[in-house]
């Protein structure tokens, strides 16, 4: 529900979103850059926070992180992205890169994609 100004108020039990997390395609890699993606699914309430890190360590200023507003599904619960992009001859360094989900006092949940598996 929605009053006065704006102020929302979200009704409902804390979900923990189910995160995955989608490699580069050949064809970006091919142009030169790397861009990932971590979709958050079905989490509750609407202010889960999502981050990277890269090889253990957050993402710093260094790269490109763009990330959606939640969406609210008929099911009552919300989903997210964010993406990272980064250099191709960045990424072919890379070991490993982890999508966390955080939201209060929430446990920390998180999504670990290693690029010797992609």
């Amino acid at each position: 529900d929605t009053f006065g100004g704006g102020t929302r108020l979200d009704i409902g039990s804390d979900t923990r979103p189910t995160l995955t997390v989608l490699r580069p395609s050949t064809e970006e890699l091919d142009q030169g850059k790397a861009m990932l993606m971590c979709l958050a699914n079905k989490g509750f309430p609407s202010d889960w926070s999502l981050a990277w890190k890269v090889d253990g360590k957050s993402s710093g200023s260094n790269l490109e992180e763009t990330k959606s507003p939640g969406v609210l599904g008929k099911d009552g619960l919300y989903s997210w992205s964010s993406t990272l992009k980064l250099p191709v001859d960045q990424w072919q360094k890379v070991v490993s890169v982890t999508c966390e989900a955080t939201q209060g006092s929430q446990t920390l949940v998180s999504e670990i994609l290693r690029r010797d598996q992609c």
